[in-house]
């Protein structure tokens, strides 16, 4: 494996790690950038496809309203393989998300195993990530014994 394909690699580990940390952060508009501005984010939950989208301005107001909803957001990323082409990649990267929300009155936790399907573009020196597909496989939610 050359040099430069390992130092795409890590930018590309670097992208999916970022768009974790800015989401925990609830970060939208540093988040944003992280995407071309034409970006696709699909989202299936259980086989089922529950968002569609195109273009970071209406993607920031989607997660913006979701992230109004949230108290607490904790991700922890896994696995990452990519397949480089020139300035075009595509990934496969697993992730475990926390999401912390009131319900009447008491704090809920919801745990998301998710795999998310990419593909990256190099563009004006930064890799972005062109359409995301988010396969929510795993999904539970219980009460927080606070």
């Amino acid at each position: 494996m050359s040099a430069e394909n390992l130092k795409t690699r890590q930018e590309l580990r670097d992208l999916i790690d970022a768009y974790a940390y800015l989401g925990d952060e609830k970060n939208i508009d540093e988040q944003m950038k992280l995407f071309t501005p034409d970006a696709t984010y699909k989202v299936f939950m259980n086989g089922i496809e529950v968002a569609n989208t195109t273009g970071t301005e209406t993607l920031k107001m989607e997660f913006s309203v979701h992230a109004a909803e949230v108290k607490t957001y904790f991700t922890l990323n896994g696995q990452h393989t990519v397949k480089i082409d020139g300035n075009d990649a595509i990934g496969i990267s697993f992730s475990q998300l926390k999401m912390i929300r009131e319900k009447e009155g008491k704090d809920t936790v919801t745990d998301y195993s998710v795999k998310y399907e990419d593909i990256y573009i190099h563009q004006n020196g930064k890799w972005l990530i062109k359409e995301r597909i988010g396969h929510f496989l795993i999904i539970e939610t219980r009460t927080l014994n606070n």
